[in-house]
């Protein structure tokens, strides 16, 4: 198979920082904080719905796996550490874990004895997330960009069944086709009914009596596929792309998941973006701004800006450029290109310009002097001054 070139991008069946809502440099106390303040709103007997369960197992696994320096590793190389060995049944051994989040539930909280359904062979793949970069003028146009993506596909032997020939699932003899089974233990409560997972079909209450010899029985295998991503002008850095059932196909061929593409802007060696508005700095001599002067810039177009620097322009005053930032993300119009005037005073001097210099300063009225609040301009600076000793 032939693959496009891409630059390197990171590829993860979860992601477990952006379940808990913290950065991938977070502490272990800011991701206790961070699940504290998520189990307050979706713990079970705060918020009783089926979303919050969910959502209370999702974070609680995500505070589970990065708290674990192990597990926290395999995330951080690009990996899933709930989907390598984890046994799934009849499974390919990387593929373990992929049950969904409502067996993560079972698990933390245990089912009912009798009450408990075989869940389906079928089940819905995971979405995954990719991470790209891009640079600034690709952000401006927009770009398609080819990226590689490693996840799990269907198996183009069995076509997702599982079995090598073809061959329907045979209901398990073990739990009878329930998916759990019943023990009595002894605790010091006296004796107690437990409900656990059938080990033999691992809760499919079914087994695939010849497993495919190429997904063993999964229905599912991993593969590199070649993508295009459509990257659309006007992009914020961190910004995620959703493409439909490009993730994770799921255990026994069910669907696939969402595939999002995460993408973030390299820095610019010119132009510092903010919002809509594009800053950069202009170093203009001290002449220049006196008699006023042009600049020209290269755009992030191709094409080049003509900045006109007022005569007697101020130090770290802004020339603003309307409409010449970068377009709006699926809408009309474009911001600004902000350009901060920074006053470069010589600090050598030949004989002659010193002369220069000297005889202007002589012939001018203003000199130099203590600004006072009766002074237009004032406010701002005494406001600033106010500001930091009440902090």
């Amino acid at each position: 198979m032939d693959f496009y070139n891409c630059e390197r991008c990171y590829i993860l069946a979860r992601d477990y920082y952006g379940i808990l809502g913290v950065d991938r440099e977070a502490t272990e106390q800011e991701i206790k904080k961070a699940y504290r303040k998520l189990a307050r709103k979706y713990h079970p007997d705060v918020n009783p719905s089926e979303e919050a369960a969910e959502k209370f197992a999702e974070i609680s696994l995500a505070q589970e796996v990065l708290l674990d320096p192990q597990k926290r590793s395999i995330v951080d190389r690009g990996g899933d550490p709930m989907e390598q060995g984890g046994g799934a049944p009849g499974g390919a051994g990387g593929f373990g874990g992929f049950g969904g989040v409502g067996d993560i539930f079972e698990a933390f909280f245990g089912g009912g004895a009798g009450g408990r359904e075989p869940r389906s062979r079928v089940q819905p793949g995971n979405d995954a997330l990719l991470r790209t970069q891009i640079t600034l003028e690709e952000a401006f146009s927009g770009v398609r960009k080819e990226v590689t993506v490693d996840t799990a596909v269907l198996c183009n032997k069995c076509h997702g069944s599982g079995s090598e020939s073809g061959a329907k699932p045979q209901t398990c003899d073990y739990c009878k086709g329930q998916g759990a089974v019943q023990e009595m233990q002894q605790s010091f409560l006296g004796n107690v009914m437990t409900t656990h997972e059938c080990p033999k079909c691992h809760g499919y209450g079914e087994i695939i009596t010849d497993p495919c010899r190429q997904c063993a029985g999964d229905g599912r295998v991993r593969a590199t596929r070649d993508l295009t991503v459509k990257i659309p002008a006007g992009i914020a850095s961190g910004m995620r792309i959703r493409m439909a059932d490009q993730g994770e196909v799921g255990h026994g061929g069910g669907p696939a998941g969402d595939l999002y593409v995460e993408v973030h802007t390299t820095p610019h060696k010119v132009f510092a973006r903010e919002g809509n508005d594009l800053h950069l700095q202009l170093r203009v001599p001290m002449y220049d701004a006196a008699l006023g002067t042009e600049l020209h810039v290269d755009n992030l177009a191709g094409e080049t800006t003509t900045i006109a620097v007022p005569a007697g322009v101020q130090p770290g005053e802004e020339i603003v450029l309307h409409g010449e930032g970068m377009p709006k993300l699926r809408a009309e119009g474009a911001g600004d290109m902000i350009a901060h005037v920074q006053v470069v005073v010589p600090t050598e001097l030949s004989k002659d310009a010193r002369a220069t210099l000297e005889q202007l300063r002589e012939g001018h009225e203003d000199s130099a002097r203590v600004h006072t609040g009766d002074e237009g301009g004032g406010d701002g600076f005494f406001s600033r001054m106010r500001d930091r000793f009440r902090r």
